[in-house]
């Protein structure tokens, strides 16, 4: 479920950078007082996201807007069929209408998507996760299309999870300063906040288990064969992540390790978004 203020903060945002002083095509040929009906045309097959989204924009444009759902967030869609149905001023339907798209389309791409991941790693205990590999500004709805797809959202942001990565363990000193530096800073300012961290190899295991006091290991471009290594020392006492590189041909090698989760940034930036579209029905 989206955060409702943070939508309305988007939604606010993105439509002023495409009113802008005002929808003069709208204004120019269509009264203000007509009323109108459109429906969102399904276009390719895949599973259907935004759908929370759209109503909330058309619902912040004209709060009488009648929004009718035919599908849901999460379902399976077929070219040809009808997502929802709208009822509201035309002025709300032709100002809403390419916000509505321009994210139902993506959101329902990497849905599509992280599905197909989510898919192929049926009957393993491994998970797919998202990454910080957003568009900005655009990062919570591509997100709630991975969780709709069926995938886990990783930390939103810099805020809510510690990620020491190499560059974080390279500029502190070394995995052990990193850590007992980010601990102390934890317990300081009492941030119940989770430590995950970068591992490159065998000898950064043993360090970072020699070290505890965190919560998950990133196995970061490890083989499926170190990765297994890497499992029989860790011994279950920390989460697990695979990192780097990981596709949908390779992602099974690396479920079968039993690694807990795997990130995959491109169910975001290599999705593809899927054909929709919103047409007028005249009364």
């Amino acid at each position: 479920m989206l955060d409702e203020a943070a939508l309305n903060a988007f939604i606010r945002s993105a439509l002023a950078e495409d009113i802008g002083s005002g929808d003069h095509s709208t204004m120019a040929c269509i009264p203000p007082t007509a009323k109108g009906k459109a429906v969102l045309k399904i276009k390719e097959d895949g599973i259907l996201a935004g759908m929370e989204v759209a109503e909330a924009i058309f619902k912040w444009l004209d709060m009488y807007t009648v929004f009718t759902p035919h599908k849901k967030d999460g379902d399976a869609m077929k070219a040809g069929e009808v997502a929802f149905e709208v009822e509201a001023a035309v002025h709300t339907l032709l100002m809403g209408e390419r916000l509505v798209l321009n994210c139902m389309q993506r959101m329902s791409g990497i849905a599509t998507l992280t599905h197909q991941y989510v898919t192929k790693l049926k009957g393993y205990h491994t998970r797919v996760l998202d990454t910080r590999k957003t568009t900005p500004n655009f990062r919570m709805l591509e997100k709630e299309a991975v969780r709709i797809g069926g995938g886990v959202n990783h930390r939103m942001g810099l805020y809510d999870m510690i990620m020491l990565k190499d560059n974080h363990i390279d500029f502190s000193g070394g995995i052990t300063a990193a850590i007992t530096k980010t601990v102390a800073y934890l317990k300081e300012r009492k941030l119940p906040l989770k430590i995950e961290v970068e591992t490159r190899n065998i000898d950064d295991v043993k360090e970072v288990l020699a070290v505890g006091q965190i919560d998950r290991i990133m196995l970061d471009n490890f083989t499926p064969a170190d990765i297994v290594a890497a499992l029989e020392l860790i011994k279950g006492r920390f989460e697990t992540e695979a990192s780097g590189g990981i596709t949908m041909d390779t992602l099974e090698a690396y479920a079968k390790t039993g690694v807990d989760y795997i990130s995959v940034g491109a169910i975001i930036h290599h999705a593809v978004s899927l054909d929709l579209s919103l047409k007028a029905i005249i009364l």
